[in-house]
């Protein structure tokens, strides 16, 4: 432990400007942002162990970017602030102005309707029918004939809307 002293001053000082920092983490963020928005898609309810490993494999290869040569306590709360202020800003945008929402949010897809599959929203989606047959018959739903409509969700879950007890 003799070797190993530990300078408190340097923990704490910015070892990178602080507005370099918040530069960085804004353009990280919104290049992250749109990647996942646009490009990685929905899985259907769930996040997956690849998923899990994309997200974990992206920060990873984006801190860099984001810290630069930034080492101390300081430079990491700064960047953690503005990843976060982001992303507080752009939910308070989002349930304000109706334009943002529609761009931060994805639109809610259907995927049945009326017992029959949509398959060119199932193939925009990247979803099989297997997939699509376990989500509603996780939601209750026995054969595909008993769902009226079946969306996909803005936050990757499923709702399905069965057809009344008697008939269509």
């Amino acid at each position: 432990m003799a070797g190993l002293s530990v300078h408190w001053a340097d923990v704490f000082a910015f070892s990178v400007s602080p507005l370099e920092t918040l530069v960085r983490g804004s353009v990280m963020y919104w290049l992250l942002f749109l990647l996942f928005r646009f490009v990685v898609r929905r899985d259907v309810g769930s996040m997956g162990i690849a998923d899990i490993l994309l997200i974990v494999i992206v920060a990873d290869a984006a801190q860099n970017g984001m810290a630069g040569e930034g080492k101390s306590v300081a430079d990491a709360a700064i960047l953690v602030g503005t990843l976060v202020a982001w992303n507080v800003a752009l939910d308070r945008l989002a349930f304000h102005v109706p334009a943002i929402r529609r761009f931060v949010d994805p639109k809610k897809v259907m995927l049945i309707r009326d017992g029959k599959m949509l398959r060119a929203n199932m193939r925009r989606e990247s979803i099989t029918d297997e997939e699509l047959e376990a989500k509603y018959r996780q939601q209750g739903v026995e054969s595909i004939d008993e769902v009226k409509v079946l969306y996909l969700e803005a936050d990757g879950k499923v709702s399905v809307i069965k057809h009344k007890a008697g008939g269509r």
